[in-house]
């Protein structure tokens, strides 16, 4: 197996999915190569926790 280049659906940038990468998406089963590069998956991870944590907060507050 090699290295691929995709490119990001998120930034529209180049990254490499590596062939280790490869290996262990094969190895868990997954069928789709990764679609957003890894700073975009960490930028997506973190605003669903923000909306979370918002939502969370949101329904912690009682009313007065």
């Amino acid at each position: 197996m090699e290295d691929k280049t995709l490119v990001c659906r998120a930034c529209s940038q180049e990254f490499v999915f590596t062939a280790g990468e490869q290996e262990f998406y094969q190895m868990k089963g997954f069928e789709n190569e990764p679609k957003d590069c890894k700073d975009c998956r960490i930028a997506k991870k973190q605003e669903r926790r923000n909306q979370r944590m918002n939502r969370n907060s949101d329904q912690q507050e009682e009313p007065t």
